[in-house]
């Protein structure tokens, strides 16, 4: 029986700095950035363009990823920060979800060195289609709500937590498949594919496609194909892997970011004749069995296979809430203590009347305090609470729990 859950396309090397706003206004105050300079798409060719990137970001609570000309650029602002080093991509924190509870993954991987062979959880085996070891550091910047940034001219002042990431990543944008996949895919239970993203030649994207589309004939007809959009650099790209790869997804996620990019307008994500809107349009862009939006708030599939996702919609809500509060190093203690916490009161009147008005199942968000929150990974992390629900993961989690359970009252000698 096919039981592998293979992740992928490609993991990240992440330096996390910790906020400091007086950093923050020192740097607009030695490059004089002005209020009407911010501006989240301008390009960014040098420290005081990530700086006027960062503050667009934080002036209106969004997030987002960015290219970036230079790591180099990268290393000098990080420099600056006290910075913690983990790892990142969809696939490689949706693996780390997993294994806290006891699930192994295979993760595809297209760049690799001693960091990531050190950070690695040794539950996950790799299928790279690295030739030598690179190192292309992603900057994660995550800012909490109501931190104040001085500018030349004002102030500016986060309405909402959220992260930024900005890298100049070249085995992650070149995306070469590994000639293994094949191999691992028959066995999977589920496939993630997320990655695409970050690629800017058509051309070659194509020709990736391509080899995907290839090793995924090996891939079990009963497998379930996940696909997590991400923020691509390229929009127009985005249409150009749907024609590639609709017909074998069965689930496409994406955040409240992506959703109004799709939609090309802000969507009060309380405002439940607004969300359904907007759930409607994108689904029609994307007609595939069961399309996921995550928020904070609520979590929705739409689609005529909506309704068998309940319990991975509720299994991601409340391992992603858990990384909000806990971070990284959450146990399964952890995901009890969010299980406990009470519903988010505007989620729940969302998802009620989504569901009363389209095909669909949802789950409300956790109400969730903490004074410094983990914003980044958050997606991720879903997609791996989401896998959890998996038959074959649920069963080997079930498993390790009772095992667990054993050894903590069996006496040792």
């Amino acid at each position: 029986m096919a039981e592998d859950l293979v992740l992928g396309l490609g993991g990240t090397v992440d330096y996390e700095i910790r906020w400091d706003a007086a950093v923050l206004s020192a740097l607009a105050a030695e490059y004089e950035i002005h209020r009407d300079e911010l501006n989240s798409t301008t390009p960014i060719i040098d420290e005081r363009a990530l700086v006027v990137t960062v503050l667009a970001f934080l002036a209106t609570g969004g997030g987002g990823e960015r290219f970036v000309l230079s790591s180099e650029i990268i290393e000098r602002f990080a420099a600056r920060f006290d910075t913690a080093v983990t790892l990142g991509g969809t696939g490689v924190r949706a693996g780390i979800a997993l294994d806290r509870i006891g699930v192994p993954t295979v993760q595809h991987l297209v760049s690799i060195d001693d960091t990531v062979r050190r950070l690695l959880p040794r539950s996950m085996r790799v299928v790279s289609s690295a030739t030598r070891d690179t190192l292309d550091p992603h900057l994660i910047v995550q800012y909490p709500a109501g931190t104040t940034v001085a500018l030349a001219d004002t102030t500016v002042t986060a309405p909402a937590a959220n992260r930024v990431i900005l890298a100049n990543d070249a085995p992650n944008r070149e995306m070469a498949i590994a000639d293994g996949l094949g191999d691992a895919l028959a066995g999977a239970a589920a496939f993630l594919i997320s990655g695409f993203n970050t690629m800017q030649d058509a051309a070659l994207l194509d020709r990736r496609l391509d080899d995907l589309v290839a090793a995924m004939q090996r891939l079990p007809r009963e497998a379930l194909v996940y696909y997590e959009d991400a923020g691509f650099y390229h929009r127009s790209f985005a249409a150009d892997v749907r024609r590639r790869l609709l017909d074998r997804i069965d689930v496409y996620g994406m955040n409240e970011d992506e959703l109004q990019e799709y939609v090309g307008r802000p969507v009060d994500l309380l405002e439940p004749e607004d969300v359904v809107a907007a759930l409607a349009e994108v689904h029609a862009l994307i007609p595939v069995p069961a399309l996921v939006v995550h928020t904070a708030c609520w979590a929705v599939a739409v689609g005529p296979a909506a309704g068998r996702h309940r319990a991975s919609l509720e299994s991601a809500v409340r391992t992603a809430a858990t990384r909000y509060r806990v971070g990284d190093g959450c146990t399964p203690a952890d995901l009890d203590a969010t299980a406990r916490l009470p519903r988010h009161p505007g989620g729940t009147v969302v998802v009620a009347e989504v569901e009363r008005r389209m095909p669909s199942a949802g789950v409300a968000g956790y109400v969730v305090d903490v004074a410094r929150p983990t914003t980044i990974g958050l997606g991720d992390t879903f997609v791996g609470g989401f896998l959890a629900a998996v038959p074959a993961a649920a069963r080997i989690a079930a498993e390790v729990a009772v095992a667990r359970a054993l050894a903590a009252v069996t006496p040792t000698a």
